[in-house]
């Protein structure tokens, strides 16, 4: 593997120099004070300042950006609105911010084949605003949809409030451009439903910036439903509502959406949105059916009759379209409501399979007394994609390291019951050490192997994602279970 360039033999004049050839003035950035807003993604405990900053407005600039990053050896980092919440767009000290925020066109709509044509910098929510008029919407919904951007949804294969029926972005994407680290424009994918050759739009989609940059992203979009009906549960035990998720998908009944909240993210959001949630309930469900009219009034009975069984305290059915928007406003404000209860929370990101909800959310309760930490929990209990916003003060010396490690042990509880350590948000720089309890050593040996076919210096996001054999071996205490790089820590569990 060729050598990275270091800080000391980086020419910064020269590289500025080299850059503006490509670039206006305004598009490079490298004084301090303009660089500070880069320093970190959503995951702010992690920070550093990047050498340098890019800001194109072309595929074309992309590519002759980073024709000049491989020649010089220069680390990129590419990086869209910012929202990851694992470090993924830390930036490199040593490299180049690759700002993809001004590529924000839709380039084209196509009503007959349902798809749309958007450069990496538009957002989320842009795209089914532009097309509400034909009655199409695009599916994945992130919470942070109202700015988080298509390019960093692929990198992090995001999913939101209705992946459990219309699927992650993996599922929602049929065509990828992207460039590679030698300046070469690939597309991945095709306008048709299936492609020759091996799934390489897969393999891209969730791959964290380490393998290409994306340019271009054609999008499927899905017929708005004929009708939509909400429900909203309470129960008296966050056990019971974990049950309920279980018996509605056991039932064949796949929700658009079914979201949980605990009691601490219920006051919290209740307190910030007053979406009149019941604020003396252990947890909530929302239930989002839809379908044709027939279909959704059929489900409507089938999952309230199961919520009874189940032990609800209350059922509230969403009487218009309002009263639904008011149910979901509240989970949708969840982590900022949460940001005002607690000067800062870390939100993790596991996923775990539905019948170990119960199990799962009691030992952590557990786990959050041995800490003293609290946890708010909102999460996709449909997909078993959790979310715990684990509550610290970093102005409290050590709190920020006992909320990482009670962060850790959550994840490896996640691991221990059969799930991953990771659902929408991605591995970054945040989950490196877990990545060595998930997978074992060959395993992470093809990974890096992947890695190196499409980026041979380790110049993209390099130290992301998949960590060193060196880093597993120091990895606290870590030993071989069964093939598996193990911890101790998951036996106390």
């Amino acid at each position: 593997m060729s050598q990275m360039a270091t800080k000391s033999s980086i020419n910064l004049p020269q590289l500025l120099k080299q850059l503006l050839t490509i670039l206006p003035t305004d598009a490079v950035l490298y004084q301090e004070e303009d660089l500070r807003p880069y320093e970190c993604d959503g995951l702010a405990a992690y920070r550093q300042l990047p050498l340098i900053v890019a800001l194109p407005d072309s595929s074309e600039q992309v590519q002759s950006i980073l024709r000049l990053c491989n020649k010089i050896s220069l680390p990129v980092v590419a990086r869209g609105a910012g929202t990851g919440l694992s470090g993924g767009a830390l930036p490199h000290e040593q490299g180049l911010l690759l700002c993809l925020s001004k590529l924000n066109s839709i380039l084209s709509i196509d009503k007959e084949l349902r798809i749309a044509r958007v450069q990496p910098g538009v957002c989320n929510l842009a795209i089914s605003q532009a097309i509400e008029h034909l009655g199409l919407f695009y599916a994945p919904d992130p919470s942070s949809q109202i700015a988080c951007t298509i390019g960093g949804n692929v990198a992090e294969n995001s999913g939101g409030v209705h992946c459990l029926k219309y699927g992650l972005t993996v599922h929602n994407i049929q065509q990828i451009t992207i460039v590679s680290i030698d300046g070469e424009l690939i597309t991945l994918g095709g306008t048709g439903l299936d492609c020759p050759g091996y799934d390489l739009l897969a393999l891209m989609t969730g791959s964290e910036g380490m393998l290409g940059v994306i340019v271009e992203v054609s999008v499927k979009l899905s017929p708005r439903p004929e009708c939509t009906q909400t429900l909203l549960a309470a129960f008296d035990d966050i056990g019971k509502a974990g049950d309920a998720v279980a018996s509605i998908i056991s039932a064949g009944i796949i929700p658009a959406g079914l979201e949980m909240m605990d009691k601490l993210a219920i006051q919290a959001a209740e307190d910030f949105v007053h979406a009149g949630y019941p604020i003396d309930a252990a947890a909530i469900l929302l239930c989002e059916l839809d379908g044709s009219l027939a279909e959704v009034a059929s489900h409507t009975d089938a999952v309230y009759e199961l919520l009874t069984i189940s032990g609800v305290t209350e059922v509230r059915i969403a009487k218009d379209k309002q009263q639904s928007i008011t149910f979901w406003k509240g989970r949708k404000a969840a982590f900022p409501a949460v940001g005002r209860i607690s000067p800062d929370y870390y939100c993790m990101d596991g996923t775990i399979p539905r019948k170990s909800l119960a199990q799962v959310l009691q030992t952590m309760a557990e786990m959050s007394q041995q800490y003293e930490l609290a946890i708010a929990n909102v999460f996709h209990a449909g997909d078993g994609n959790l979310h715990p916003l684990i509550l610290y003060d970093a102005n409290i010396p050590g709190e920020l390291q006992r909320a990482e490690k009670l962060g850790a042990a959550i994840l490896q509880l996640c691991i221990k019951v059969g799930g991953t350590i990771t659902g929408e948000h991605g591995v970054g720089m945040e989950k490196l050490d877990q990545m060595c309890v998930q997978f074992t050593a060959i395993e992470l040996t093809q990974f890096h192997a992947i890695k190196a076919a499409f980026d041979p210096k380790s110049l993209l996001n390099p130290g992301k994602a998949i960590p060193t054999l060196h880093r597993c071996a120091e990895f606290g205490a870590m030993h071989v279970h069964h093939g598996k790089l193990r911890h101790p820590e998951l036996e106390r569990f």
